[in-house]
């Protein structure tokens, strides 16, 4: 069975889950993911459509008809689900309650600093240091070793790689709109390309009980009342001093 499929980010919004939480969510758009090759256990999934071709992908236009923008290799289990190539994958793949992992391409963020890249505290802000604030301060040794080391943190360029965040919900799925709904926030641009993985489903957990409602509270007042009247004995009457000590008097 196939666990994979691929889309495009189209935004993000907020909507209210069962508990009346307020949760973020990401819509991603599925469109229906045709099979371009079988192979060892393995399919190739084609997604979109190039407007121009090369000859290197004729293979996928005798196939298919066309050649897709994007291509992934995912793996099946050939047991539970028998594919041919020219077959299409919706969103239909995914339940309410599945965890998904999703891989996207980050922002890009431009040459930034060591400060914003790699998190560094600067230097002093005090005594003559005017223009450290934001420096990367030294970066290697004297003669020995006499070079920078490779890997060293630096100012650079930031974004546009790779990513996969895991862990997140599936709260909607509309097959008509070719819609998928993930809970929290998935790595790219508008528009940008996505892998999306089933990776599980969500534990069930049960919540907090919900606060006491006026009524009930109102109930238990009227109950203790009740009880009180009946411990009183019945025939004796509550008379107040001051009309006692009139009827000594007369």
């Amino acid at each position: 069975m196939i666990n994979t499929i691929l889309g495009l980010k189209k935004g993000m919004t907020a909507q209210f889950d069962q508990h009346g939480r307020r949760i973020p969510v990401t819509n991603i758009v599925a469109e229906p993911n045709v099979v371009l090759a079988i192979k060892d256990g393995r399919i190739q999934l084609g997604f979109g459509r190039k407007k121009k071709f090369k000859k290197t992908e004729n293979a996928y236009v005798k196939n298919v008809g066309y050649a897709p923008r994007f291509i992934k290799e995912v793996k099946i289990d050939n047991e539970k689900q028998e594919i041919k190539i020219g077959d299409k994958m919706t969103v239909s793949v995914f339940e309410l309650g599945d965890l998904v992992k999703v891989t996207g391409i980050t922002l890009g963020k431009g040459f930034t600093g060591v400060v914003k890249r790699w998190g560094f505290a600067g230097g002093p802000k005090t005594h003559g240091q005017s223009d450290r604030h934001r420096a990367p301060g030294s970066i290697g040794q004297t003669t020995t070793p006499g070079r920078v080391f490779k890997g060293k943190k630096m100012a650079g360029h930031m974004g546009v790689g790779k990513l996969t965040v895991t862990g997140l919900e599936v709260v909607n799925i509309d097959p008509a709109k070719n819609l998928l709904e993930v809970k929290g926030s998935v790595p790219g641009s508008r528009n940008g390309f996505l892998i999306i993985e089933k990776t599980g489903k969500l534990k069930s957990y049960t919540s907090a009980p919900p606060p006491k409602e006026k009524e009930e509270e109102t109930k238990a007042k009227e109950k203790s009342e009740e009880s009180e009247e009946i411990k009183e004995p019945k025939g004796e009457s509550k008379t107040d001093p001051k009309e006692e000590k009139e009827t000594e008097e007369k």
